[in-house]
């Protein structure tokens, strides 16, 4: 189970540290997810700032080799593409809108802005949420007000559901296959990013200790999830 973030000083909290950002040749319009590393090496969700975090990579291997195959939920058929607009996580009182997430002027992923706390963003040249490959969503733990969107995120285990509401009038019903912390300097970007065949999403945000120097997180907490 991923370890949980810790709560920083009130008077230096930045919150969460995300994801890469997208790089590489455009597919069906928008950038395949698992050419997000080639130019972001990582974003910081903090208050309004961004740190170096989360390095990223580009194998094409999809996270499906690299979860545990028993899971009895199918694969549910992939959807058409539509804009995700609401994010719903029962078991962590999770109800939350979302807003896109596009490439900021430094070639960095912007977060989703600090001042709305219960606010998750989507990359929005990736896959959405339902459709083919790996959708990426991405909340803050914390921000300098308080808890955020994601602050129980790592309650989530193996089993759990969650739906994404989407503009098309659907929902995307998804399964967590794991959820694991990794350090933000050896961050396994080609597991987190890499396309998938099956719809796939993964929830992120910081975990692990505040580093008070740096202002940031020393970890980021990843759930890894499919369609069903």
């Amino acid at each position: 189970m991923a370890a949980g973030p810790t709560t920083p000083n009130p008077d230096d909290r930045e919150g969460p540290d995300g994801q890469g950002g997208p790089a590489g040749s455009p597919r069906g319009g928008r950038l395949p997810v698992w050419g997000i590393a080639v130019l972001l090496l990582a974003v910081t969700l903090i208050g309004g700032h961004s740190k170096g975090s989360a390095a990223a990579g580009s194998s094409p291997a999809g996270i499906t080799d690299a979860l545990p195959s028993a899971d009895p939920l199918r694969s549910g058929e992939a959807l058409p593409r539509s804009t995700p607009t609401r994010l719903l996580i029962p078991k962590i009182a999770v109800d939350a809108p979302f807003t896109a997430l596009t490439m900021g002027s430094t070639g960095q992923l912007e977060p989703p802005p600090a001042d709305n706390t219960n606010l998750v963003g989507w990359y929005s040249r990736g896959a959405a949420p339902g459709e083919a490959g790996t959708s990426i969503i991405a909340g803050h733990v914390d921000t300098k007000t308080g808890p955020a969107v994601f602050v129980r995120l790592d309650e989530l285990e193996r089993g759990d559901r969650f739906t994404v509401s989407r503009a098309d009038g659907t929902d995307a019903n998804f399964v967590v296959d794991a959820a694991d912390t990794f350090a933000k300097d050896d961050f396994p970007s080609d597991r987190v990013y890499a396309d998938t065949r099956r719809p796939e999403v993964r929830l992120i945000t910081c975990a692990g200790d505040y580093d008070h120097d740096v202002k940031d997180y020393t970890e980021n907490l990843v759930v890894f999830g499919h369609l069903i």
